[in-house]
């Protein structure tokens, strides 16, 4: 690879990780990536009432495959230093990064344009699990037949120098929850229910469900939020908020069920009303053998054979799942790069080794490669 273009690749990254955009305001990044789209050539398309932008590269008559890559362009907000800002600490901006030099890869290779079609997707709001979602819902892969990810992923997952084919992402749900009842002095605890007491029955109650002990699941509690400043008041209303994690979409779906049995049954035996207020969710990896297989060729032929990994199984999420939930005819994967990522995912002080970037592009190059051949 050749200095210019690696020198390319690094200002690149600078830019977009020193300037992150949270979900759904990802304005200047989506400018930023329609000019460089629009300069190679693609064909463009924003979209009227969201952010993200898509762009399409060679051959898309219907007469050979469509293959799609996707990037997620959102940062978190996190505190950073003491301040509260946007910050790229989950990968996102090394994402697209990897996109882009895809793009500048393809455009040295005026045959491949011909034999294949590429679609290179910037897909918003990932941290919030709806960026994918509102993608599917603009048609962006109703005409693709393969889809293709990447994701960095943490030094305890994966070494530097090393990928895997697919990771089989966990699903994932947040759900939060209103009890909603009256204070009373704390002299008359007969005159109410507390709403500590009722959110504690909850929690223990949770503890009953037992569902498939062979397949990762849990419910953890994290926020608990009742009572003020006046010790002597009997808090009537408590919010309360739980995090779901289940490897596969139908055990997510019966631990769903029970945690909201619990939370209506509770309800009733206590006389208060319960009011749900976030329920959202990512749905668990639906992965491709075909696309797979394919992700695991173009691995062998850049890092070789003895730096593939087997799937990554994690209870991590990600949205990038909805495109094969909501359109069952395309097959999808996401590669794992290895990168020395430290201290880890969503840390405020994420780094990784930068050079892997290059890694990453010549991988998800490769996959557009083995697609234009016939043998691929």
């Amino acid at each position: 690879m050749h200095a210019p273009f690696k020198e390319k690749i690094r200002d690149t990254f600078e830019h977009l990780h020193t300037h992150p955009e949270i979900s759904w305001e990802e304005k200047n990044t989506t400018s930023y990536i329609e000019k460089i789209l629009t300069d190679a050539g693609c064909r463009v398309r924003t979209f009227k009432d969201c952010t993200g932008v898509i762009g399409d590269f060679g051959n898309f008559s219907g007469e050979v495959p469509v293959i799609a890559i996707r990037a997620d362009i959102d940062a978190l907000w996190q505190k950073v230093n003491g301040e509260l800002r946007a910050n790229h600490s989950c990968g996102h901006d090394a994402h697209m990064t990897m996109v882009l030099g895809v793009l500048w890869n393809l455009i040295e290779d005026e045959e491949l344009k011909e034999k294949i079609g590429v679609r290179f997707i910037f897909q918003p709001a990932e941290e919030v699990g709806a960026g994918a979602l509102k993608m599917a819902e603009e048609g962006v892969v109703d005409d693709v037949d393969f889809l293709y990810g990447i994701h960095l992923r943490p030094i305890q997952e994966t070494a530097n120098g090393y990928a895997t084919p697919s990771i089989l992402h966990g699903a994932t749900r947040s759900l939060e929850f209103d009890i909603l009842g009256d204070d009373a002095h704390g002299a008359r605890p007969h005159l109410t229910h507390n709403a500590i007491e009722i959110g504690n029955h909850i929690l223990n109650t949770l503890n009953t469900i037992h569902l498939n002990p062979t397949i990762a699941h849990s419910i953890k509690v994290t926020k608990f939020m009742s009572g003020g400043k006046n010790l002597n008041i009997i808090p009537g209303s408590a919010s309360i908020g739980l995090d779901l994690r289940a490897q596969t979409n139908e055990l997510m779906n019966q631990l769903q069920e029970r945690v909201k049995e619990i939370i209506e049954t509770t309800g009733e035996l206590y006389g208060v009303e319960m009011k749900v207020t976030r329920d959202y969710g990512i749905a668990a990896a639906e992965v491709s053998d075909e696309a797979q297989a394919v992700a695991e060729k173009a691995i062998t032929n850049v890092l070789g054979d003895e730096n593939v990994t087997d799937p990554l199984l994690t209870p991590g999420g990600d949205d990038f799942h909805f495109y094969t939930i909501k359109h069952p005819h395309l097959k999808a994967t996401m590669v794992g790069l290895g990168c020395d990522l430290q201290p880890g995912l969503h840390h405020p002080d994420m780094t990784f080794e930068r050079d892997a970037l290059f890694n990453g592009i010549e991988i998800l190059t490769e996959i557009v490669k083995l697609h234009s051949r016939k043998d691929g």
